[in-house]
């Protein structure tokens, strides 16, 4: 016999099996177990120019100059970028340079 899992949002005990997924009738969340290892199966992996895995606080720096769209400024390449942050999406890194916020691509970048 199967124990069923308390709900992740409220801790309530009442949950109950509908197919594949648990439901919580106290606070109505829905979730799927299998699911969730999933996601936490596949972990963000970013990478930069030359193969080496990125991680959030690193240091990085600029391997061409890039032009800025909506603007007539250019980032020049060897600007070193420190404490960077990964995000989910199309540009993966979020910065500061010059305190100006910047989402960045990981493969104009070579970790510092």
């Amino acid at each position: 016999m199967s124990t069923i899992p308390a709900c992740p949002e409220c801790a309530s005990e009442n949950t109950y099996q509908d197919g594949e997924l648990y439901i919580c009738p106290d606070c109505a969340h829905e979730w799927n177990p299998s699911a969730q290892e999933d996601e936490e199966e596949t972990a963000l992996v970013i990478k930069d120019a030359n193969g080496n895995p990125l991680n959030a606080d690193d240091s990085a720096t600029l391997m061409k100059d890039l032009k800025l769209k909506g603007g007539s400024g250019t980032l020049k390449a060897g600007t070193k970028i420190k404490n960077i942050r990964l995000v989910a999406g199309d540009h993966p890194i979020d910065c500061k340079i010059d305190g100006v916020s910047y989402l960045l691509k990981p493969e104009f970048l070579k970790k510092a």
